[in-house]
């Protein structure tokens, strides 16, 4: 996706994530993050978009803290939530192509980083949204959901801190059953290694399979949907790690 593309999801799930909290409420609970109101999802996706426009807007080089969640609840946390995320819209909008600035995942520029990863940030916090309001997800378009299933895989998990780790090596395979996009994911003592690839027959062999469409895979990948709605094949315990040592927190 170009860096045009990924700020438009942007644009566009923070609009989603901010209709859906207020329809839910600043009180209702969110079943996808448990322990978790509205208002702290609110409060913690409002921290993290203020945390990443400061880079973009002031071209630190080396990581910065945050500076805390707002402490605001209802409508005035909800018009912060929309100010700040406006802000980081435009922001990144604007910056310029060559900029300079810290990131923790490989990129081809830190601007394409910032705007891939606070895209990916928005969506699934979109979907802890509407899980708390209730009713049917937003849908995501494919190659949103490609995306997001990339950098999950092939960045997030590809670093050193990530848990999903096995004494017992193992092969977990990822389809998307309406792109032919397949990973194949080696799990480990160590960090997980993935690649993908493209057309219906990968060249090796699995010990588990998880399949549905591209837009069902990416929110379940995150732990947002249960395993339930996806096809498992295969011995299910590689599925099992995934679900049980796969959440990323804020650190």
């Amino acid at each position: 996706m170009k860096i045009t593309e990924h700020i438009e999801a942007l644009a566009t799930e923070g609009r989603l994530l901010a209709d859906a909290a207020e329809e839910a409420g600043t009180e209702a609970p969110v079943p996808t993050c448990p322990g978790w109101q509205v208002r702290d999802l609110l409060r913690h996706t409002a921290m993290v978009h203020a945390w990443a426009a400061a880079f973009v807007a002031q071209g630190h080089t080396s990581y910065v803290p945050e500076a805390g969640e707002p402490e605001l609840d209802g409508p005035e946390l909800l018009d912060r939530f929309r100010d700040g995320h406006r802000f980081l819209v435009d922001t990144l909008a604007d910056a310029p192509r060559d900029l300079e600035c810290w990131t923790f995942l490989p990129a081809p520029s830190p601007l394409a980083f910032w705007a891939r990863r606070q895209a990916h940030e928005t969506t699934i916090h979109r979907v802890d949204a509407e899980s708390a309001r209730g009713g049917p997800l937003s849908p995501i378009a494919p190659a949103h959901a490609l995306d997001g299933i990339d950098e999950l895989l092939l960045g997030m998990h590809a670093r050193p801190k990530s848990r999903v780790r096995t004494a017992t090596p193992r092969t977990l395979r990822i389809r998307a059953t309406d792109t032919d996009t397949v990973w194949t994911v080696r799990l480990s003592p160590g960090p997980p290694s993935a690649e993908r690839e493209e057309g219906p027959a990968p060249s090796t062999p699995a010990d588990c399979e998880l399949s549905a469409p591209a837009g069902t895979l990416y929110p379940a990948l995150w732990n947002r949907l249960p395993l339930t709605r996806l096809t498992v094949t295969g011995d299910d315990e590689p599925a099992r790690i995934w679900r049980d040592n796969s959440s990323i927190t804020w650190s």
